[in-house]
């Protein structure tokens, strides 16, 4: 699967590439590599185009392939900015000495603390939360509490949650050890690893289909693909999500885990002006409201208003936890989650 997902986005690269090398000779660019689909960005970039006159050329694909390009590329990259997927991920991009610190008041001034790297090497730009959601009319909201709770005996059997190497779950059990140690986190996983309904399998919408129809009562996602659901074209999935509840957890203690997509300036940019003000339009309130209308996700800018959708499970209260922190306890989550045998 790997080996395919190389091939994938190495054959999208190449194509990009060459878009890339043409631009070039161009005016005033900038050059991105991205996680991020490219329908939940052109529409974005193509405004800052045409409010700023410069030429936005875009790679996307797989968040680990492009990860591994930058490394290959080295000073030769032609990315100015690389955009990804969970603090985890942001967070190898920083370690593996592929990105440089930004300072901007602009970026400083939108987005809290806690969505940003500490350095100023990686910028959160969108939040997606990771609730508890359960399938309604078969578990009573009343029953859940905290993520702690999900390895109690009475959730046996009744959990869907994809596997272990995801860095969406790396970073949520990350959060654990912040919260409640490494010793009572490799317990709670032993709980909650045999409270699984099955073997993990499949991505998030997978884990809400999968409790929607009566395999699980309680699927474990990120709140964007729910709002994803409820608003597709196909009949089906707007049936499957329509069947789930969302439940806030931990709003008593820390609150809900929350994450960021984010995006940092790469060490080799050769478009280190162009790319800041892109970095900056992004945390605009209209480039916020956009995204959040786009995708259901939050806007990283507390003043920025939340799409209906999002606005329909409720206000929470977030785990305050800086993100930087998790991605430091990325690689201690996966020991403990191997150790409690969640594959």
């Amino acid at each position: 699967m790997f080996a395919k997902t190389m091939l994938g986005a190495t054959a999208l690269c190449l194509t990009a590439g060459l878009n890339v090398s043409v631009a070039l000779a161009a005016g005033d660019q900038v050059n991105i590599y991205s996680a991020r689909q490219e329908r939940l960005i052109r529409p974005l970039l193509d405004r800052f185009s045409a409010e700023t006159g410069i030429e936005v050329n875009l790679v996307t694909g797989a968040a680990d392939a492009l990860l591994k390009r930058l490394e290959a590329e080295g000073r030769n990259s032609p990315a100015d900015i690389f955009i990804t997927t969970d603090a985890g991920r942001l967070h190898r991009a920083k370690a593996a000495g592929v990105l440089q610190a930004v300072k901007s008041t602009t970026l400083t001034d939108a987005i809290p603390a806690a969505y940003r790297d500490p350095d100023g090497y990686w910028y959160g730009l969108s939040l997606r939360a990771r609730p508890i959601m359960y399938a309604k009319g078969r578990v009573d909201p009343s029953q859940l509490s905290t993520y702690e709770d999900l390895a109690n005996a009475k959730w046996k059997g009744r959990i869907c949650i994809r596997s272990s190497n995801n860095v969406y779950n790396q970073s949520l059990v990350a959060s654990l050890i912040v919260a409640d140690g490494r010793g009572q986190t490799e317990a709670w996983l032993k709980g909650l690893v045999a409270n699984f309904a099955r073997p993990p399998a499949g991505g998030d919408r997978d884990q809400i289909k999968a409790a929607a129809a009566g395999q699980c009562d309680i699927a474990i996602a990120n709140t964007y693909y729910l709002g994803g659901m409820l608003n597709a074209t196909e009949a089906a999935q707007r049936q499957a999500a329509s069947k789930i509840g969302v439940f806030w957890p931990n709003q008593e203690g820390r609150g809900a885990h929350v994450n960021v997509s984010g995006a940092g300036m790469t060490k080799a940019a050769n478009h280190t002006a162009a790319a800041l003000k892109l970095l900056e339009f992004f945390v605009s309130k209209p480039a916020q409201q956009w995204y959040a209308e786009a995708n259901y996700e939050y806007p990283v800018r507390p003043s920025v208003t939340w799409s209906a959708t999002v606005l329909s499970w409720g206000k929470f209260k977030a785990d305050p936890v800086n993100l930087a922190k998790l991605g430091e306890l990325n690689a201690e989550a996966v020991r403990l989650m191997d150790r409690a045998g969640w594959r």
